[in-house]
C-alpha cells in the first residue's frame, strides 16, 4: 500500500524588500518639489520676500549711498560691524534675500505651468455630464411646463446662450440633459496674475543685470558726460560694460529751491542742458517727481546744497585756486549748515606745501557765542567758518580718503599743522603767517544728480497692470456650471424640468439662480402659449374667409 504525505504548507512571505535607496531619494525630492511649487508656499515666500526688504529701507545702502553707511558706521560704531556682517547694508545683494528670490521664483513656474495645462484642457472640453442627483447641488429647483422636453431645453438653450454660457446637448439613460459653463477668465485672470508676478520678478533680475546708476554733485556751471569715471558713486549689474553707457553729457546752469513758512523744503529744481557729446544741447528744467528721459536713460535731482567759492593767493601773487568752488555736505537739514574741505596739493614741489581749506558754512550765518551757526536755509546771509592746513595730505599715500573731509590720520601724526583760522563773509579774506591769503569769494548752489538706466522698468510696469487686471478678474467674476434634465410630468403630461447650478468664486449666487429661473419660467410660459395659439388658431383663406383644418386622412 502506498501513502502520499501531505503537501507541504508554503512557507509565510517574509516582509517586503525596502525601497532602493535611488527610489527613496526620488520620493523624497519629490515630496519637496510638490511643498515647493504649492500656492501656500509661494504666497509664504513672497511675504517672506516682503518682509527681507524691510531693512533695506531702514538702512543705509551701499548701492545707494556709500557716504551714508560711514556715516552710521561713525555713530553706531558697535552695532554697525554685526549688521554688516548681515548684509543688512547690501540687503538686496544678499545670498539670503537672493535665496528668496530664486525659491519664489522657481515656486511660481511649478504653480503656473501645470495649472496653465489644466486651464487649457478645461478652455478645450466640453461642459462634464449633468450629476445623477440634482437635488444635491447648492441651488436647484422644478420647473412645470406643457412643452415636449426637447422643446423645453431649447428653450433654456436659448436663455444660457443669451447669457454667455457655453452649452451640450446630451441623451442619458436618465432623459435628455444639457450642461452649460461660463466663467473661465475668472481662472483667466487667476494665471493672468501669477504670470505677472513671475514677470515682474524676471523684469527686476533683468533690470539689474542690465542696468547702471551713476551719482554725480554738481555744481552750478559744471557739467559731465555719462562714464563711470565721472561719477562719485557707480554701480552696474554684471552684464553691464563700460561701453554700454548711453551718450550723453548735461550741464547744470542753475539750480532753486523753494521752502515753505516754517523752512521746510518744498520743491527743488534744476535748469539743465542736455545732449550728446559733441552735438548741439537742449534746455530743460528736472525736479525731484519730474526727471529728464532720454534713449532709455533717466536724469534726476535728489538733493542740493551749497558750493563755498575760494580765492588763495600765494605770496609771490599767483592763484593756485581762483574762485574755486567745492560742494559742502549738509549737516543739518533744516538750516542747511554744510561742511567741507578745499585740497590743493600742488602749491610747491614739497609734500609739506600742501594746503587745505575746511570749513563750516552757514547759508544764512550767525555768530552766538562766538561760534557760527545758520538760522535759515536760504542764502541770505552766506558766512564760513575756515580752518587752514599746511602740511601734507596723503592724496598720494594708496589710502582712499573723502573729498569732504580732511584725512584726521596726517593731522594726528602731525604731517599735516592748522595754521589760521576765521569767520569770513562774502568778500572777506584773511592772511596766513607765510602771507598766503584766503578770499571767500562767495556761494553757489549745488544738485546731486541721479542718472539711472533700468531696462525692466517698462515691463515692471506693464506686468503691475496685468497683476492689478487678474486680480479683478479673480474678484468680480466666477465660476459657473448649470445643468437641466428634462423628463415626464405627473401622470405622462407635460415636462419636469430639473434644473441645478453650482457656482464657484462668488457668494451671491443664490439672487443669481433665482433671477435664472424666474426668466426660464417666464420663457416656458410664453413658448407653451405660443403654440396653444397656433394650435387653435384657424387658417384664413386668401378671400378672407376662415375654414377649418382638414382632417388627414386615414392611413
Amino acid at each position: 500500500m502506498t501513502t502520499t504525505a501531505p503537501p507541504r504548507p508554503a512557507a509565510p512571505a517574509g516582509p517586503p524588500s525596502p525601497p532602493s535607496l535611488g527610489r527613496r531619494v526620488a520620493a523624497r525630492l519629490l515630496r519637496w518639489w510638490r511643498q515647493l511649487t504649492a500656492m501656500r508656499t509661494a504666497l509664504m515666500l513672497l511675504f517672506l520676500l516682503a518682509l527681507a526688504a524691510i531693512p533695506g529701507s531702514l538702512l543705509p545702502q551701499r548701492s545707494l549711498s556709500q557716504s551714508k553707511v560711514t556715516e552710521y558706521f561713525r555713530d553706531h560704531p558697535s552695532l554697525a560691524p554685526v549688521l554688516d556682517r548681515l548684509y543688512l547694508f547690501d540687503v538686496f545683494g544678499s545670498p539670503w534675500f537672493s535665496a528668496v528670490y530664486l525659491l519664489l521664483f522657481i515656486s511660481l513656474i511649478g504653480c503656473i505651468v501645470p495649472r496653465a495645462v489644466e486651464y487649457a484642457r478645461s478652455v478645450v472640453a466640453a461642459p462634464p455630464p449633468a450629476p445623477r442627483h440634482l437635488r444635491r447641488l447648492p441651488e436647484h429647483t422644478e420647473l412645470r411646463t406643457t412643452l415636449d422636453g426637447d422643446a423645453a431645453l431649447d428653450v433654456v438653450e436659448e436663455e444660457l446662450r443669451v447669457r454667455r454660457f457655453r452649452v451640450v446637448r446630451r441623451t442619458r439613460a436618465h432623459g435628455p440633459e444639457l450642461s452649460a459653463e461660463k466663467g473661465h477668465l475668472k481662472e483667466a485672470g487667476n494665471l493672468l496674475f501669477h504670470v505677472s508676478l513671475l514677470a515682474i520678478l524676471v523684469a527686476l533680475a533683468g533690470g539689474k543685470m542690465f542696468g547702471y546708476e551713476g551719482s554725480i554733485v554738481l555744481t552750478e556751471g559744471d557739467g559731465f558726460c555719462n562714464s563711470f569715471q565721472n561719477y562719485d558713486t557707480y554701480s552696474a549689474g554684471p552684464l553691464v560694460q563700460g561701453s554700454d553707457l548711453g551718450d550723453l553729457c548735461v550741464d547744470l546752469r542753475s539750480f532753486q529751491a523753494t521752502y515753505e513758512d516754517d523752512l521746510t523744503a518744498a520743491s527743488f529744481s534744476a535748469d539743465i542742458d542736455y545732449g550728446p557729446a559733441g552735438s548741439a544741447t537742449r534746455d530743460t528744467t528736472i525736479s525731484v517727481n519730474h526727471p529728464l528721459r532720454t534713449d532709455g536713460d533717466r536724469v534726476y535731482v535728489t538733493g542740493h546744497g551749497f558750493s563755498p567759492c575760494f580765492t588763495v593767493t600765494l605770496p609771490d601773487g599767483t592763484e593756485p585756486a581762483t574762485d574755486e568752488c567745492r560742494p559742502f555736505l549738509p549737516t543739518e537739514t533744516r538750516t542747511m549748515s554744510s561742511e567741507g574741505v578745499l585740497k590743493l596739493p600742488d602749491l610747491g614741489p614739497g609734500q609739506t606745501d600742501q594746503l587745505a581749506v575746511a570749513g563750516f558754512f552757514a547759508p544764512t550765518g550767525v555768530v552766538q557765542g562766538g561760534l557760527l551757526t545758520s538760522i535759515d536755509p536760504r542764502p541770505l546771509s552766506p558766512q564760513v567758518a575756515v580752518q587752514v592746513f599746511r602740511g601734507y595730505l596723503g592724496l598720494d599715500s594708496g589710502i582712499p580718503q573723502s573729498v569732504y573731509q580732511i584725512d584726521q590720520t596726517q593731522v594726528e601724526r602731525g604731517r599735516l599743522v592748522q595754521v589760521g583760522s576765521a569767520n569770513l563773509t562774502a568778500g572777506e579774506s584773511f592772511t596766513l603767517d607765510d602771507g598766503t591769503r584766503v578770499t571767500f569769494t562767495g556761494v553757489r548752489e549745488f544738485a546731486a544728480i541721479q542718472v539711472s538706466h533700468d531696462p525692466g522698468q517698462v515691463y515692471v510696469l506693464i506686468a503691475s497692470i496685468g497683476i492689478m487686471i487678474g486680480s479683478l478678474a479673480m474678484l468680480l467674476l466666477s465660476r459657473e456650471r448649470v445643468f437641466a434634465r428634462a423628463g415626464p410630468g405627473a401622470g405622462g403630461a407635460g415636462t419636469v424640468l430639473s434644473i441645478g447650478s453650482l457656482t464657484r468664486g462668488s457668494g451671491e449666487t443664490g439672487p443669481r439662480f433665482q433671477a435664472l429661473t424666474d426668466d426660464l419660467q417666464d420663457a416656458l410660459t410664453t413658448r407653451a402659449a405660443d403654440g396653444a395659439r397656433r394650435t387653435t388658431t384657424p387658417a384664413t383663406s386668401p378671400d378672407g374667409a376662415e375654414h377649418a383644418e382638414p382632417e388627414a386622412p386615414p392611413r
